[in-house]
C-alpha cells in the first residue's frame, strides 16, 4: 500500500474526504517529525513507539578501494511495534 492507497482507506474508515485524511495523514506526520527532532518519543499505546537511537562514529572500509572512512555520529528514527500489536499477526 503506498501513501494515496493509504489515505484513500482512511478516508473510507473515517467518513472523511480525500483532502481531509490529507490533512490528518500530513499534521500525524508532522507532529512525530517534530516530536522526535525536540527529543521526546512517541509512544502510541497498542500500536508501537517512535524515537530517535543514536549511531556512534565508526570507522568503515570502502568495498571496492579498501579504504578506512570516517563515518560520523548520527541520529535515526526508529518504530518499535508494541507486543499488543505485533500478537494480532502471530
Amino acid at each position: 500500500m503506498n501513501k494515496t492507497q493509504f489515505i484513500k482507506s482512511m478516508a473510507e474508515k473515517a467518513g472523511l474526504t480525500i483532502k481531509e485524511a490529507t490533512a490528518a495523514y500530513d499534521a500525524f506526520v508532522g507532529t512525530v517529525t517534530a516530536s522526535l527532532k525536540k527529543g521526546n518519543k512517541v509512544a502510541l499505546l497498542g500500536f508501537g513507539n517512535f524515537e530517535l537511537k543514536k549511531r556512534a562514529a565508526r570507522v568503515g572500509v570502502n568495498p571496492q578501494t579498501k579504504a578506512k572512512v570516517k563515518i560520523p555520529a548520527s541520529k535515526a528514527p526508529t518504530f518499535k511495534v508494541s507486543k499488543t500489536y505485533k500478537g494480532l499477526f502471530n
